[in-house]
C-alpha cells in the first residue's frame, strides 16, 4: 500500500513540475513522496494529503502571472462556484522547500480546502535560489499579488480582503510579504504596478521571522537564497526579516509551529511589537510534530482549522480591524 501511495504521489507532484519549464537550473529534492519515505520511517502512522477538488470548488490552473524574457512564472486559482455579490476573501499560498526546492503543487490541498470555506486562493510558483537569489522571489510573490487584485472580477475575489499563506521558507516569505505591503524597495518592476501587493492578513506556518537571531541557526540554504553569510552582508540579512518590518502597519498575523524550536526565531519579539501596537494575532503549537506536519494527517486538519478560524475571524468578521488596502 506504501509502494502505490509513493507512486501517485510522484507521479502528481513531479510529474507536474517537470511537465513545466526546466531550462533554469533546478532542485526537485522536495516532494511529498520523498517527504513521505522519509517521515514514514519516525511516523508510520502518518497519511499525507493528496489534493482533490471539492464540490462547489472551480479551478484554473497554470496561468501565466508573469514574464521574465522567456521564463514564465504560473499560478493555480482555487475558487467558489457559487457567486457572491461582495465578493470572496483571497489567500496566496506560497510552498516551502529551503527558497531552493518544492513547487506550488504542495500547496493544492490546502488552497482546495480553503476555497471550499469561501476564499478565492492562489498556489504560486516562484523563481528558487538556484534560479535567482534574493530579492527575485519577493519580486515575483508581489507581481501574484497584483495578478490577483487584477483579476478580481474573474475570479468573484474581494481585493480588500487578501491574506498571504506560506509553509516553512513559505511561510518565512509570507510574513515578508504581510509586513513590507507597498514598499517600493521590495516591489520589483513588472506587471499591473497600478495595484498594491499590500495584505491584510498572514498566516506563517513554521516560517522563521528573523533570519539572524539567537534563536535561529543559520544554514546554506539562507546563504544561497541571501547571496552570502550573514556577517559579510548583514543588511541583506535583516531586510529579508519580517521582523525587521514589524510595527502599527503590520496585519494581523497566525503561527503554528512544530515541535521544533529553531523556526520560531523572532516570533517573541515579533509578537511583543505586535501587542504593543495592538495588533490582533494567535500562536500554536503542534506537539511532537517532525517540521513538514502540514503535509500528512493528523495534522492537516487542524492546520486547516487553525487557519480558517482566523482568517474567518480577521477577513470575514467586523470585530478585528485590518489594513484596507485595493
Amino acid at each position: 500500500m506504501n509502494k502505490i501511495i509513493c507512486i501517485l504521489l510522484s507521479l502528481l507532484y513531479v510529474g507536474v513540475a517537470t511537465a513545466q519549464q526546466a531550462d533554469f537550473p533546478r532542485d526537485t529534492s522536495y516532494t511529498l513522496s520523498g517527504t513521505y519515505e522519509k517521515m514514514k520511517k519516525h511516523h508510520p502512522f502518518i497519511r499525507p494529503v493528496l489534493p482533490a477538488l471539492p464540490k462547489g470548488v472551480k479551478s484554473a490552473e497554470s496561468i501565466v502571472y508573469r514574464t521574465l524574457g522567456n521564463r514564465t512564472l504560473h499560478l493555480d486559482v482555487f475558487y467558489p462556484a457559487k457567486k457572491s455579490k461582495k465578493g470572496y476573501p483571497g489567500v496566496l499560498l506560497i510552498h516551502g522547500g529551503g527558497w531552493r526546492s518544492g513547487d506550488k503543487t504542495l500547496e493544492w490541498p490546502m488552497a482546495q480546502q480553503l476555497a471550499a470555506q469561501g476564499y478565492v486562493t492562489v498556489a504560486v510558483e516562484y523563481r528558487l535560489s538556484l534560479e535567482a537569489p534574493y530579492p527575485a522571489a519577493v519580486h515575483d510573490l508581489k507581481a501574484a499579488l497584483r495578478w490577483m487584485r487584477a483579476h478580481a472580477r474573474e475570479y468573484k475575489l474581494d481585493t480588500t480582503k487578501i491574506a498571504t499563506y506560506g509553509t516553512s521558507a513559505g511561510g518565512q516569505l509570507a510574513a515578508l510579504l504581510g509586513t513590507t505591503g507597498d514598499l517600493e524597495m521590495l516591489e520589483g518592476q513588472g506587471e499591473h504596478l497600478n495595484h498594491s501587493s499590500a495584505v491584510q492578513a498572514i498566516v506563517d506556518i513554521d516560517g522563521t521571522l528573523a533570519m539572524k537571531h539567537p534563536e535561529s541557526t543559520e544554514g546554506i540554504y539562507a546563504e544561497q537564497w541571501l547571496g552570502g553569510l550573514s556577517k559579510d552582508i548583514p543588511d541583506t540579512w535583516a531586510e529579508a526579516s519580517a521582523l525587521t518590518h514589524t510595527g502599527k502597519n503590520t496585519p494581523p498575523i497566525l503561527y503554528v509551529a512544530s515541535s521544533h524550536p529553531r523556526f520560531l526565531a523572532g516570533r517573541g519579539d515579533m509578537i511583543r511589537i505586535l501587542e504593543k501596537e495592538g495588533i490582533y494575532n494567535e500562536s500554536y503549537f503542534i506537539p511532537d510534530t517532525p517540521h513538514t506536519f502540514w503535509l500528512f494527517e493528523p495534522w492537516f486538519t487542524p492546520t486547516l482549522k487553525y487557519t480558517t478560524n482566523f482568517l474567518n475571524k480577521v477577513l470575514k468578521e467586523k470585530s478585528v480591524v485590518t489594513q484596507v488596502k485595493k
